[in-house]
């Protein structure tokens, strides 16, 4: 019995028809007969019956062709698990991340993936969030870890990472390094120095700004938190971060929480609806660590 033979009798069943199942997998209706008859004689009983114009399945066919329908989507699953190891043998994925990233999971989970699958290569980019998720929805990334205000784009998959809130990063002898939180209009009353339009962060503090009727003098805008944490200490304005970022700058800054940001500030992996096999399993990787 051979998987061909199945494929031209399940053809033959779905199409009722010898000529138009000849068609379909590319065999002459001469030769998808003898197999079909040789099959037949194999399990010991007729499986089409020919005497009409209509190639109907007998009992016997009826019972079978279940089973071989079966044993060809087996024989499918098997050759797909065999393409997906040998993809991962040799690969190559894309991945983008924020400016001046130091998500620890993010870099378990590569160095996790690189010591199971040492033959793909690996590709780092960093941009700001927007800019990544516009180059995974074109295809030229195929992962990203990105920051969002709210929840990810819904075209893509995902996988949050970080959701919080904002905090007012300011050096011990501001006036609010004595509070317990602070509002946005309040934080505004002061320059602000945060990181740039096109990252998660921002897209909060803006959205937060324009739903609070709060007029925000951004002073200056950094790509990296540890810039931004070092203005702030300079006493160039008030720092905006994430709550967790913020714990990185204790040593020169007082962490301050924003009380009424609209929305958290979200940090995720995000990846295209149909991934590789080398990015579903990244992807797993990033879960396990994170």
């Amino acid at each position: 019995m051979e998987l061909r033979q199945l494929e031209y009798f399940v053809a033959v069943a779905e199409e009722a028809n010898f000529t138009r199942a000849a068609e379909r997998v590319n065999i002459s209706q001469s030769g998808i007969s003898a197999q079909i008859k040789a099959l037949e004689r194999e399990v010991g009983a007729e499986l089409i019956d020919r005497r009409s114009r209509v190639a109907a399945l007998t009992v016997a066919g009826k019972a079978a062709v279940h089973h071989a329908k079966a044993a060809l989507a087996s024989a499918e699953s098997l050759q797909r698990s065999v393409d997906e190891v040998n993809l991962l043998v040799r690969g190559r994925i894309d991945v983008g991340m924020v400016t001046a990233c130091t998500v620890t999971p993010l870099f378990d989970a590569l160095a996790s993936f690189h010591r199971e699958h040492p033959g793909v290569e690996v590709s780092l980019s960093e941009d700001n969030s927007d800019v990544l998720i516009e180059r995974v929805l074109a295809g030229s990334l195929d992962v990203a870890l990105v920051g969002t205000a709210a929840d990810p784009p819904d075209e893509l998959e995902s996988l949050v990472l970080i959701r919080e809130g904002l905090a007012a990063c300011v050096p011990p002898e501001h006036p609010l390094a004595g509070r317990s939180d602070v509002t946005v209009r309040e934080l505004c009353a002061y320059p602000v120095v945060c990181l740039p339009p096109g990252t998660g962060i921002r897209s909060v503090f803006d959205e937060s700004c324009s739903r609070t009727s709060a007029n925000p003098n951004v002073a200056f805008a950094a790509s990296a938190p540890a810039a931004v944490a070092d203005l702030a200490a300079r006493g160039m304005g008030v720092a905006v971060l994430s709550r967790s970022m913020s714990t990185d700058f204790t040593d020169r800054l007082v962490s301050v929480p924003i009380s009424d940001a609209v929305v958290d500030a979200v940090l995720a992996l995000v990846w295209s609806p149909n991934p590789s096999v080398a990015v579903r399993a990244f992807t797993r990787h990033v879960g396990a660590n994170a």
